[in-house]
């Protein structure tokens, strides 16, 4: 079983630039896309239906900015919109979808780097997901957890560490966010397959960064401990454009 998590920064922009063609070539189980920036009133019809997908959009209150979308293959057992909590939820960033083997979060996290409120906003996010999703796996649950996390975690996560330690996405103190994931059980799936550096899902605009592969990896599939035995693969896809970001992939056993 595929599944891949692209940023597309736009779903009406990145539809214009072969984004469908590009989904029947690749053609994941499921699909989920972050910062969609659009509202269901806003999209073509051929983003929603006649391409064999179920899909699955929650937007935010504000027209044209951040939202996230999931495409399935098979009817999920059960949707749900956003975490429940107002603050979040209103900016469109979490779906959650339940599959026979596994409940999966699409996720658009916080961006910190407007001002210190975002910033602690951001963290905030971090610090109310990870009781929601331990309980999850508590109870017996299976959780896939993907999307723009928005930080890169370690030194080889980005191309410039030394250069960004201040910056927002690589600040010690949202680092330690991710650490605290991983004490808790949780794991960074691509890690498990590449060891390597210069493996990076998203670069500027500016600056020509990504031809000269100056980029950050802050897009992951983390999972429970306990799922990793099903994990077959994970992978960066570095060479699909029409976004700021690269989709990722993750196989699992059916």
């Amino acid at each position: 079983m595929k599944l891949i998590s692209w940023n597309v920064n736009g779903v009406r922009a990145v539809n214009k630039k072969g984004f469908l063609d590009w989904l029947e070539e690749a053609n994941p189980d499921i699909l989920c896309i972050q910062e969609t920036k659009a509202h269901i009133d806003q999209l073509p019809k051929e983003l929603l239906e006649d391409h064999g997908y179920h899909t699955f959009w929650h937007s935010g209150e504000r027209r044209g900015y951040s939202g996230v979308a999931t495409f399935s293959k098979e009817e999920p057992l059960y949707v749900q919109e956003g975490l429940g909590i107002d603050r979040y939820d209103k900016e469109g960033r979490v779906l959650l979808t339940e599959h026979p083997n596994f409940l999966l979060y699409n996720i658009y996290f916080p961006n910190g780097q407007r001002d210190q409120e975002r910033l602690q906003y951001k963290l905030d996010f971090y610090d109310e997901l990870l009781p929601i999703i331990n309980d999850q796996v508590e109870s017996g649950h299976n959780v896939i957890v993907t999307g723009d996390w928005n930080t890169a975690h370690h030194e080889i996560d980005l191309a410039r560490p030394k250069d960004n330690v201040k910056n927002s996405g690589f600040m010690p103190i949202e680092r330690e966010r991710l650490d605290t994931y991983v004490e808790n059980g949780w794991v960074d799936t691509f890690r498990m397959y590449h060891p390597e550096p210069g493996r990076y899902s998203w670069w500027t605009y500016r600056f020509g960064a990504r031809s000269r592969n100056v980029g950050w990896r802050i897009d992951y599939f983390f999972v429970n401990e306990g799922f990793t035995e099903q994990v077959l693969d994970a992978d960066i896809h570095d060479d699909v454009m029409g976004s700021d970001h690269c989709p990722i992939s993750l196989e699992v056993k059916d």
